[in-house]
This record gives structure tokens, C-alpha cells and sequence, in this order.
């Protein structure tokens, strides 16, 4: 993926500026002294020599950067990784030992000293005794010098906590890229759920519609005509930005207000319908298809053909949303309560806001209010 290719760069753009800083450390450092004491000259002998211990410790980063750790990162092989990263730790050991630098090997003492043999005193002038007559040689054993010092100590412990730092980068840049991949899997599924709750959504409500306009065939073939061109106006909408991931808050409102139209050509004067949105309202995005599942189930759930009925819709806008919807209660309410819209509804809303947004449905014994809450 490209989001893991561009991780990739970073680390190795990562490891190219500390190696970079590690190999300017000496010109830098060489150059600042040349600066303050006028008698140095610039030695590149002097560099070249730090650079050509370096040059070993990039050699044995390369190999533990793009051989040993993938065996552990990307293919688990622990007991592969730990045996091969030993041995080059090692190997790198007995080199460092076995190439001592020539200060340190001038200055090893030898395993034996030979030193002249002093005359005997003669405080009474006589010669010394045959057998002290001549030469002698006198023996003096020296300790032979440790095969590690403290300074091959030092690098082997540098070795190790370079491959140490360069397991835990790798490691982070891994676990960054498995949280990418982790995001990436869950908006994949989130946005096919929601694509599918919209399909679930969108048949719900054309069927309950068409089942209005059926009713008002017989009943009135004129307002069936007007509701047939207010159902084209939805079908519009639903058509060209009900598959939209936002839609302008207009649009919306503009949806519900063909909604409440087409309803009230159904309904007689006993049923009062207030709908208070505004007028002017700022560029702003909203889910479609959000609000008007809660005004259906209040035509769905709370119009009675025997008593007076009422519907109240109304939206606030800042920088939220307030939706509220009140509406009386029919005397046998459908029993598919709340329908599959209102499920829907709660899902998306859980989608789309997690914990950011409120929900409060009040079902009382002959109001159902329903207050809804949601960031803009």
C-alpha cells in the first residue's frame, strides 16, 4: 500500500540523517579545533581513521537492518534472528580484538625481559668466585597482555545497543503501519455498513410513499398527481445525493419540507402539522437521509383518523444540529414499532459520530418525543 511504502521512506530517511550526522561528527569536530587553536591543521589522516572504524559499524547495521530483522519483524523467526545476530556480534568481538589499534599494540609488554647481570660488590677487593665469573643472563616473566581490553568491551556494548536501537525503530515503524492498516480495515467496513443501511433506508421509505399515493388514487386523483410530483422531487434527491457522504443542510431541509408536503395532501384538517426550519442556514454538510426517518415513523406511528393528531418538527442550527420531533400517539400504534428506519438510524448514528452526538426518546403514554443532537 502506498501508506506503507511512505513508511518505509521515513525509516530509511531516519537511519540516512543519523549516519550522516555520525560521519560529519569528526569534520565538524576537527574543524571547530582548527578554528580555536590556529597551530592545528586540518588532518584528514586523522579523519579517515575515525571514519574507517565507522565504516564497520555501518556494515554490521546494513546487515541487521535489511537481513537479520525482518527475520524477527516479518516473519517471527526468533530463534533464526537471535542465533545469526549472536554470531555477527561475535565475529565483530574477535575482529575488534584481534585488530588492535597500533598505540595499544606498541605499548604490549613481552612475554620475557632479558636484563645484564650486575657484578658482585668485593668490599675487600678480591675477585668474585669462578662460578660468579662471566655472564648470566637474569629472567624477569612479564604478564601476557588480555586479549579484550576495556576499549574492545566498549565497542561490542556499542554494537549491541545499535542493533537493539535499530529492532525497536523497526518495531514502531511496524506497529505505526499495523494501526494504518487496522484504520484502513475499519473505514473500509464502516463506510460498506453504511452503504448498506442507506439501501436498507431508501426502500423503507419509497414503500410506505408509494403506499400514500396508492391511497389517494381513489380518494382524489389530483392530489395523487401532486404527490406524484413531489415524489419525483425526492426521488431526485435521493437519486443524485442520497449515495453523498454529506449533503448541504438546504438540500435536507429542502427534502423534508417535499416530505411534510406530500403528507399533508393525505391527511385532513385533524391532524395538525407544525414544521419550524430555517430559512437561512450555513454551508453545512449533513449525512442525507438522517433526519427524515424519525418525521416517517411520527406519520407512520402518531396519526389517528378518529382524534385530532399533531406533528411538531423543528431544527435549530449553530455549530450543532438540534432536531425535535413531538407527536401524538395513535390509538393502536403499527406494531412494528419504530420500524427497521429507526434501528438504521441508531447505527448510522454510531457510525458516523461514535460518542459525539445525543439521542433522547421519550415514549410516553400519548407523546413520543424524540430529541437528536449532532456536531456540524
Amino acid at each position: 500500500m502506498k501508506w506503507m511504502q511512505e513508511q518505509s521512506k521515513y525509516e530509511n530517511m531516519a537511519y540516512v540523517a543519523l549516519w550522516g550526522l555520525l560521519f560529519a561528527a569528526p569534520l565538524m569536530s576537527l574543524y571547530i579545533r582548527t578554528i580555536n587553536d590556529s597551530s592545528l591543521t586540518f588532518n584528514w589522516q586523522e579523519v579517515w581513521m575515525i571514519w574507517r572504524h565507522f565504516w564497520v559499524y555501518l556494515l554490521i547495521f546494513v546487515v541487521h537492518n535489511f537481513i537479520l530483522a525482518p527475520l524477527l519483524i516479518f516473519r517471527h523467526k526468533r530463534w533464526l534472528y537471535a542465533m545469526l545476530t549472536i554470531c555477527m556480534i561475535g565475529a565483530f568481538a574477535f575482529y575488534q580484538c584481534s585488530n588492535k589499534p597500533d598505540h595499544i599494540r606498541r605499548h604490549q609488554p613481552h612475554d620475557m625481559e632479558m636484563h645484564e647481570p650486575r657484578p658482585m660488590d668485593d668490599r675487600f677487593g678480591h675477585e668474585p668466585p669462578p662460578e660468579f665469573r662471566g655472564e648470566r643472563p637474569d629472567f624477569k616473566e612479564k604478564i601476557p597482555p588480555a586479549f579484550i581490553g576495556e576499549h574492545d568491551i566498549v565497542a561490542i556494548v556499542v554494537v549491541i545497543l545499535m542493533c537493539g536501537m535499530n529492532l525497536g525503530i523497526k518495531l514502531y515503524f511496524r506497529s505505526r503501519n499495523d494501526q494504518k492498516k487496522l484504520q484502513a480495515l475499519e473505514k473500509e467496513n464502516l463506510e460498506q455498513q453504511l452503504e448498506y443501511l442507506k439501501y436498507q433506508i431508501n426502500p423503507h421509505f419509497f414503500m410506505n410513499t408509494l403506499n400514500n399515493i396508492h391511497a389517494l388514487v381513489d380518494i382524489d386523483p389530483e392530489k395523487a398527481k401532486d404527490t406524484i410530483l413531489e415524489l419525483s422531487k425526492m426521488m431526485r434527491f435521493v437519486l443524485y445525493e442520497g449515495d453523498k457522504k454529506g449533503v448541504p443542510l438546504s438540500r435536507e431541509f429542502d427534502f423534508i419540507r417535499h416530505y411534510i408536503t406530500l403528507m399533508q395532501l393525505r391527511y385532513t384538517d385533524k391532524v395538525r402539522i407544525s414544521v419550524d426550519l430555517p430559512q437561512e442556514v450555513p454551508d453545512r454538510q449533513i449525512p442525507p437521509l438522517m433526519l427524515i426517518t424519525f418525521i416517517e415513523n411520527a406519520f407512520k406511528h402518531g396519526i389517528s383518523y378518529q382524534h385530532e393528531s399533531f406533528i411538531d418538527i423543528k431544527v435549530a442550527v449553530n455549530d450543532k444540529l438540534a432536531f425535535t420531533c413531538r407527536n401524538s400517539k395513535a390509538d393502536k400504534p403499527n406494531e412494528e414499532k419504530g420500524g427497521v428506519g429507526l434501528q438504521n438510524v441508531k447505527q448510522r448514528l454510531n457510525l458516523l459520530y461514535d460518542n459525539n452526538y445525543t439521542l433522547n426518546i421519550q415514549d410516553e403514554s400519548d407523546v413520543y418525543h424524540v430529541e437528536l443532537t449532532i456536531p456540524l
